[in-house]
């Protein structure tokens, strides 16, 4: 019987070297920038993030949804830290149907800041028509929701290059190498000069995909400073309360030893 077992174990072991050895042969490794929000101690750029805005809204919000976000997010600390004043602006330039009014009819109005983004499609089926038959996912939780995180969004976004000779796309696919299965319904999203800048940075690929991945992470983890600071706080806690509880030990016992 145990011999068995063994050799249960021994073929789960070379299925396991087997299957990375071959993830690690197909994958590629992900790009990585400078985040300032991943150390322990790490915060948001709130100059990248109100950039990532920009490029979301101008680049990315004709497809993709971010819909857990209120505009008044824009101006709450550890944010992008808007003014309120610029977050109504923002706000204004959109509209939304409210209703019913007093006659029973729906109407349209503009924006406020306690209104949710507005959302680029009436519904779903509406999405996927035009966009080939795919659904361009939400984009509020993408990055938490992803394998790899921010650098696998970052990656996707720079990623797009000539397929191999190999390789053949069907009509409105895309070839991106860190894409699972190398191939992609979204055309590449990002050029250079694309969006213009109002604090005058240079808007490069990387310097566009790199806010819009800060700014998309903020809106999937927007307690994350704060977390960050609660989490310090226990470490030091439970430090002091170690040192307390060693000393505290260490006198109970010497004084045990004492009478034995």
């Amino acid at each position: 019987m145990k011999t068995f077992i063994k050799l249960i174990f021994f073929i789960i072991l070379l299925i396991n070297f087997g299957n990375s050895k071959l993830y690690a042969e197909t994958s590629q490794k992900l790009l990585k920038t400078d985040w300032s929000f991943k150390s322990f101690f790490g915060k948001f750029d709130r100059a990248s993030l109100q950039r990532g805005y920009q490029v979301y809204n101008e680049v990315c919000s004709s497809c993709h949804s971010v819909k857990y976000l209120s505009y008044r997010n824009l101006a709450e600390k550890g944010g992008p830290e808007f003014s309120e004043a610029e977050a109504k602006a923002i706000a204004s330039n959109f509209e939304v149907i409210d209703g019913p009014n007093s006659t029973g009819e729906m109407f349209t109005r503009q924006a406020r800041l306690s209104d949710k983004f507005v959302m680029p499609y009436a519904n779903d089926e509406e999405a996927k028509s035009a966009n080939g038959g795919a659904y361009p996912p939400d984009m509020s939780v993408l990055v938490k929701a992803r394998k790899g995180g921010a650098d696998y969004i970052y990656s996707i976004l720079l990623g797009y290059e000539e397929a191999p000779s190999d390789v053949n796309l069907e009509e409105g696919v895309y070839y991106n190498k860190y894409m699972y299965g190398n191939k992609i319904k979204m055309s590449s999203p990002l050029s250079e000069g694309i969006v213009e800048y109002s604090d005058g940075t240079k808007a490069t690929k990387e310097q566009m995909a790199q806010d819009v991945v800060s700014f998309l992470m903020w809106a999937a983890e927007p307690h994350l400073e704060q977390r960050h600071k609660f989490g310090f706080r226990v470490i030091i806690y439970l430090i002091i309360l170690s040192v307390l509880v060693y000393f505290t030990m260490k006198k109970i016992w010497s004084r045990i030893e004492s009478k034995v």
